[in-house]
Formats: C-alpha cells, sequence, structure tokens
C-alpha cells in the first residue's frame, strides 16, 4: 500500500470524523476509509472534556484505520468555536535581489512580517492569508512571483484563536495517539470542498451549519474576506424542540433530522407524528407544520447575525454567487427557501465532490464539507508529496466494511420568495435585531 496518505480528522461539538485518503501514482484521490463517533465532549466547537474528546477521536480514528489497514500516526486538524476571531493587517517589504525578481523567499517574509502583529497574550495566531499584493505602489495582483519590483505592500487576513483552546485541542489528539500536523480553520477547511474558482471569483459566502457552531466565510477576487463562528447551530434547534414538546433529546434529535423542516411554508405534508410517551405516559402527537413553527425562528435568529456578520465584512453587495450551504445543518428540508428568503439572495447546498474512488459517494454529503476540505488544505500546502508520511501500513485483517452513510439529498425548489419583505443589510434592521438578541438572551438556551 501507498505511504502517500493523508489524513484529516474533525472535531466537532456533535461527531468525530476521521478521513483516509490516498493519493496515488496517477493523481486519483480515494478514500480509503473513514470513520465517524459522538463527540461527547465538546461545545460550541471547544474542548469542554479531555477524557471525552479523546475517547471519541479513538473511536474515529479506529474505524477509519480498519478498512484500509493502516496505522494512522498524524492528521490535519480542524478548529473553530467562537473564540476565533479575524482582522486585516498590510506588510512591507523591499525586493532584495539584484534583478529585483519576486521570489517565494520574499511572500516568506511578508508572512513573517505580518507575525509581528500585536495580540494579547491568550491569543495566537492561526492563519495569515495574502488577499492581494501591491507592487511598487501600482501593480495589483493575486499572484506577484517572477513580477519585477523593488516595494511589495501585502494585505492580509489574519485569522487568531485562544491559545488554551488550541492547546487543548493539541492534547486531545495527542492523547488519542496522533500527532497534529497543522490547525486549519473550519470554514477555511471547508471552502476547499464545497466553493468552486468561479464563486470564489464573483462573491460567495459560504455557511457551515455544524452541531455547536455555524461557520461564516467570505470570499470575493478568489480570496477570503472575512471569517467568523457564530455560537448558534443544530444543537439549538435541537433545544428548542426538546423544550417545546418536553420530550427526550434523542427523541427531538429524530425529529428534527427525520421530519424537521426549515420553513413552515415548505411543509407540503403535514401528516401527524407520533412520539412514544415518557415513563409509560401516553404518546404524544403532533404536525410537521407545528414542528416547522419551532424550527423557523431559531433559524431565522442564526440568519439575522449571518446578515451583520456579512454586512460587516463590507461584502454584502458583492455576493453575485450567494449562499452555499454545508454542514449537516444544511440537510433540513426547505433551508435554502429560507435563506433566500431572509437575507434575498440565491441559495443551494454545498457538497464535496472531490474524490475518485474507495468511498467516494459515502463522503458526498454537506456534513463531510469540513473532512474533506481538510485533506484538499493538505493537497494545496503539501502538493500531494510522499515526503510527509501520514500512516504507515500494518500487517492486520481488516474489520468488517464501514456502516454506509445515509446520503440525504435536499432539491432546491424553484420559488419567488418575495425577499423584499426583509431588508438584512439594512441600518435600521440592525438595530432592531440587536434588542430582538438581548432579550432572547441566546446564551443562556
Amino acid at each position: 500500500m501507498s505511504n502517500n496518505l493523508i489524513v484529516a480528522l474533525d472535531i466537532g461539538t456533535t461527531k468525530v470524523c476521521a478521513l483516509v485518503v490516498e493519493n496515488d501514482q496517477n493523481g486519483k484521490l480515494n478514500v480509503l476509509g473513514i470513520g465517524t463517533s459522538k463527540s461527547g465532549g465538546m461545545s460550541r466547537g471547544v474542548v469542554a472534556n479531555i477524557d471525552r474528546t479523546v475517547k471519541s477521536i479513538q473511536e474515529a480514528v479506529h474505524i477509519a484505520e480498519s478498512k484500509p489497514g493502516t496505522k494512522i500516526k498524524s492528521a490535519i486538524v480542524g478548529i473553530a468555536g467562537e473564540h476565533i476571531d479575524s482582522f486585516k493587517t498590510n506588510s512591507i517589504i523591499t525586493v532584495s535581489n539584484a534583478e529585483h525578481e519576486i521570489t517565494e523567499s520574499d511572500i516568506d517574509r511578508l508572512i513573517e512580517d505580518a507575525k509581528r502583529v500585536h495580540l494579547s497574550r491568550d491569543r495566537e495566531i492561526i492563519h495569515i492569508i495574502p488577499q492581494e499584493f501591491i507592487i511598487d505602489g501600482q501593480t495589483v495582483t493575486h499572484d506577484p512571483i517572477g513580477m519585477a519590483g523593488v516595494r511589495v505592500e501585502a494585505s492580509m487576513h489574519v485569522v487568531t484563536g485562544l491559545v488554551t483552546a488550541a492547546q487543548n485541542i493539541h492534547k486531545c489528539v495527542e492523547r488519542a495517539g496522533l500527532k497534529v500536523e497543522e490547525l486549519v480553520l473550519q470554514p477555511l477547511a471547508s471552502s476547499y470542498s464545497v466553493l468552486t474558482e468561479d464563486e470564489k471569483e464573483v462573491g460567495v459566502a459560504l455557511l457551515d451549519i455544524g452541531g455547536g457552531t455555524t461557520d461564516l466565510a467570505v470570499f470575493e477576487d478568489r480570496t477570503i474576506r472575512h471569517t467568523a463562528v457564530i455560537p448558534i447551530a443544530g444543537d439549538h434547534i435541537t433545544t428548542d424542540i426538546r423544550k417545546g414538546l418536553g420530550i427526550l433529546p434523542e427523541q427531538a434529535e429524530e425529529l428534527k433530522v427525520n421530519h424537521g423542516y426549515a420553513m413552515v411554508s415548505e411543509v407540503v405534508d403535514d401528516e401527524p407524528i407520533l412520539i412514544p410517551g415518557i415513563g409509560g405516559r401516553k404518546p404524544i402527537e403532533i404536525n410537521k407544520k407545528l414542528l416547522a413553527q419551532i424550527i423557523q425562528p431559531r433559524i431565522e435568529e442564526l440568519l439575522d447575525i449571518v446578515a451583520m456578520e456579512i454586512k460587516r465584512s463590507g461584502y454584502s453587495r458583492h455576493l453575485s454567487a450567494g449562499i452555499v450551504l454545508t454542514g449537516g445543518g444544511a440537510l433540513l428540508k426547505g433551508m435554502p427557501e429560507l435563506v433566500e428568503y431572509v437575507l434575498g439572495v440565491p441559495s443551494k447546498i454545498g457538497i464535496p465532490q472531490t474524490f475518485d474512488g474507495g468511498f467516494a459517494r459515502e463522503v458526498e454529503n454537506p456534513m463531510y464539507a469540513t473532512a474533506v476540505g481538510l485533506v484538499q488544505y493538505g493537497l494545496k500546502r503539501g502538493a500531494g508529496k510522499s515526503t510527509i508520511e501520514f500512516a504507515e501500513t500494518i500487517q492486520e485483517e481488516p474489520e468488517p466494511a464501514l456502516d454506509q452513510v445515509n446520503n440525504q439529498r435536499v432539491s432546491n425548489k424553484e420559488k419567488v420568495l418575495s425577499p423584499q419583505k426583509r431588508d438584512p443589510f439594512g441600518l435600521g434592521r440592525g438595530v432592531q435585531f440587536l434588542k430582538k438578541f438581548i432579550n432572547k438572551n441566546i446564551d443562556n438556551v
């Protein structure tokens, strides 16, 4: 078996996913192993319990190892959480070589210069992403290597996070027996798997709706312009259902996944749903529209915050490609329609389809967008070279085949949703939302 493997580890609030991909000699990407486990030690994207998180990682890795018969030693790991912050800074250098030709080392110097930005002691830099380069005060380009110039200035997008949050992820991965190759911002990773270069060129916002957090990334001119992590996601919807109907968390999750709609008007089959009673009590009967009436306000609340973040980025009028939805929360029926109604821009489901063989079909699901993107990020950074040994082959009989993944598809209906009813990027609505945000006190839910 080839040693040219890349392993991704997506440690989420509701699930941990380990993905093993081979980049073979023909340049094909084959999915050799997928492992998922219930995440028991995460809260809103950050580690809340070391031991439980370690156990979840070990379970996912063990399942991923069993099919290809490999021993995973290290992985590219995703990081998110409401502690993530980002800002812009500028770097300037002088090209020192005699030919005045800009080289890769000059770009490295620009990035090193950006690292000198002042941060508080409790924060560290996760990514420094060049957005554009200005050569001798005139030429603007995205790729200055090989061009002639004396003075190079770069606009940088800097992503930072809490030192302790990153340290806890390192601890969990290392105690699970793995080495962290690199920590990668989850929305950045997801963008590698579900966004096209054309979408990034004309302007697009990626919305990755997970269990504990929703990740936002805004792109234009092929460059990331804004990132944000919003502490409202799928678990909050489940909690609303649980409290609203007085049922168990497992029952609420099952209702959300199998019968939930993001938008009441999208419910076409309003058949009654029978929920088993608790402690010998009589079963509860509800209809799908009632369930949607519980779900829709929470998603609207999330999308109002998304609208504020997009407005804050300064790119609310630059999203020609609209919104691309991914993550497990994107599978909720009627989600694209509600996003179009609230934000007034086109919306679609982003499904990763970047692999060639093996279990490629099994990961064609929005819930695997981050894991697939982490692999793509690793390929971009390492160019698929075998100099980094991400896993080594061991002589073991593979265990039984993995459980098949339910590739739930969400279809977009052609429908006029009157986006003019709402003005999410208007100043007046932003003030109104702040009042509603404070009154609802969502952090206590």
